[in-house]
């Protein structure tokens, strides 16, 4: 490749960077803006907004409410679906074709109408889970069981399961040892990606949030609704802190993988 294609190839990639971070930074630029409506740029600039932003216990509440979740939600997606997809891989390989299919189901409900019929089975006794952050993890464990599913399969299938187990047994190790010393530390990159792609997800779903809790656990995307009323200014910064605490988790992911590079 010539020094002028590098050029040219190098041009693109920073016109489409500037493209996709145009609407970010407009955002931003109108979260600390004084005032902005008839003018091409700001008026002039402060940090107002985000400092009312930062120091309401609602928002840091509503920021706190959604973190666990969806922790809480990856942690028991990861602590249930390893250990059974080494089983399958490992004794039932040929049930990952139905698994394919069963990992899918949560999608072909539209989230409104699984709402409904949440409400009905877990607002009244014996389960009374509506309103609480319990009925948000099992919902979100389904919503990121595709994803985890399928980014671990395919590591798995990458480090090729079977011989890592057989060359271990051949060895002293037993199968679960195997599993455990073995084949969960060639499973980084994979779990790594699986959490990366349903947190993203998961940090922005509103429709099981606004249903099934509402304002009786708010979450940021329920807190984003409420305030959209608000000043434009406020909303912004809002909206802005979002983005900017998704980076930041991705940010620290990525120093803690050690894989990374």
């Amino acid at each position: 490749m010539s020094r002028a294609e590098k050029i040219y190839h190098r041009l693109i990639i920073w016109l489409l960077l500037i493209i996709l971070a145009a609407p970010l930074l407009a955002t931003l630029l109108y979260g600390i803006s004084t005032d902005w409506s008839d003018t091409i740029l700001p008026r002039g600039f402060t940090l107002k907004w985000l400092i009312e932003l930062w120091s309401d216990p609602r928002f840091l509440s509503a920021l706190g409410h959604s973190l666990l979740i969806c922790f809480g939600a990856l942690a028991f997606s990861l602590v249930l679906v390893l250990p059974a997809m080494f089983v399958i891989a490992y004794y039932y390989p040929k049930l990952d074709a139905v698994m394919n299919v069963l990992i899918l189901m949560p999608f072909a409900v539209p989230p409104v109408v699984s709402s409904v019929g949440l409400l009905q089975l877990y607002s009244s006794s014996p389960l009374m889970l509506t309103g609480t952050p319990w009925i948000l993890i099992g919902c979100y464990f389904t919503i990121a069981l595709p994803f985890i599913y399928r980014a671990i399969a395919n590591n798995m299938q990458a480090i090729n399961l079977k011989e890592l187990i057989d060359a271990s047994h051949l060895l002293g190790a037993s199968t679960w040892q195997a599993a455990l010393f073995v084949v969960l530390p060639n499973l980084r990159k994979g779990v790594f990606i699986a959490v990366l792609l349903s947190f993203s997800f998961l940090i922005g779903e509103f429709v099981f949030a606004n249903l099934l809790v509402g304002t009786r656990y708010e979450t940021l995307q329920v807190y984003l609704y409420n305030m959209r009323n608000g000043s434009g200014h406020f909303t912004s910064a809002l909206v802005i802190s979002y983005f900017a605490v998704v980076l930041l988790v991705t940010w620290l992911a990525n120093a803690l993988n050690p894989e990374r590079g």
